[in-house]
């Protein structure tokens, strides 16, 4: 049996915490916020402390999972590691490109501490039995991608939060917070991309620094082109919406669930996502599965779950479409 903690008790939290406890293989063995109230969210009879660096020296978890501001995430992930505890990092892995590499450079030079970052919409079943369609080469190679992220975010949202609205302490917006889960399955399913032309906007008058609204063409090395949009703007929360295009069929996840579409539009149902209860249904219920498989490897000395290594192309992707908006050109990744 392993033996997890947390820092950061924010929203995320609790899914991690819930994973963990769904999982007789790991035990919740402390949990950490600087800030003393937070003690009140903190489960019952886990010890609570204010200081990570205190808790990992007294309780010697096997992990500590990173569920702090994104401009936490690079530095405390490190300092943990170099007290000799493993590494589960909520994303984005990073602030930008230049931390991920720095990171990843880091995780290379020290491979007997594992650092999973968790990227878990790959491990949802839509995605992995459409991964496996392309893998096959059963329909052709990808000739096209689509993601698009509708959701919303009122101004309370960054009020309750300040870090949330400042580049300096979140690194961006809709992009990095919202929607890298998004870009990071463009790749995955798309295979690597090129260049891309992108905008950025504010279109809601909340006065923060970092962007609620996105919209990028993709250009893939295979030729492919893609599509990626993403708004904090929406009246609602919807379910993330990814098409792929194959010389030989066409694939869409519509509310979670993975069709095939022929000539006429026709929708073939082939599977549903397992679904995460409550109002934020669209965060996905992969957390779980991905956290089950760090440990697993952690325990069988494997390495099959998500690197740092495989984070950094979010980054690249994200800092490509800041540069393509400030520039108004094509920029290549």
């Amino acid at each position: 049996m392993k033996k997890a903690a947390i820092i950061g008790l924010g929203d995320i939290s609790g899914i991690h915490i819930g994973a963990i406890r769904q999982n007789p293989e790991i035990v919740l063995a402390a949990v950490c916020d600087i800030d003393e109230a937070a003690k009140e969210r903190a489960p019952e009879n886990v010890p609570f402390y204010t200081d990570f660096r205190e808790m990992i020296a007294r309780e010697r978890p096997d992990v500590v999972h990173i569920c702090l501001p994104h401009y936490l995430h690079v530095p405390v992930s490190c300092e943990a590691a170099e007290m000799g505890v493993h590494v589960f990092c909520e994303k984005p892995v990073a602030m930008n490109t230049k931390e991920a590499e720095e990171l990843a450079a880091f995780e290379a030079s020290h491979p007997e501490i594992y650092m999973g970052v968790c990227l878990q919409n790959r491990f949802n079943e839509s995605v992995e039995m459409l991964k496996g369609f392309i893998d096959s080469g059963e329909y052709g190679r990808v000739t096209g991608t689509r993601g698009i992220v509708p959701w919303s975010r009122e101004k309370s949202y960054y009020d309750v939060k300040p870090w949330r609205g400042k580049l300096e302490t979140a690194g961006g917006g809709c992009m990095i917070n919202q929607s890298v889960h998004t870009l990071d399955l463009l790749y995955h399913l798309g295979g690597p991309i090129a260049e891309l032309k992108a905008s950025v906007s504010q279109i809601l008058d909340y006065g923060i620094e970092v962007e609620d609204t996105v919209a990028a063409s993709l250009t893939y090395e295979n030729g492919a082109h893609g599509l990626f949009m993403a708004t904090n703007a929406n009246y609602k929360n919807e379910s993330v919406q990814i098409s792929v295009q194959m010389e030989k069929a066409e694939f869409a996840i519509i509310d979670n669930v993975l069709y095939r579409i022929d000539a006429e539009g026709n929708r073939e149902r082939l599977v549903e996502d397992e679904r995460l209860p409550g109002t934020k249904f669209y965060y996905g219920a992969s957390h779980g599965k991905l956290i089950a498989r760090f440990y697993r490897e952690i325990e069988t000395g494997g390495r099959d779950y998500v690197h740092v290594k495989d984070a950094v192309m979010s980054m690249r992707l994200i800092d490509g479409i800041l540069e393509s908006d400030r520039t108004g050109k094509k920029v290549a990744i």
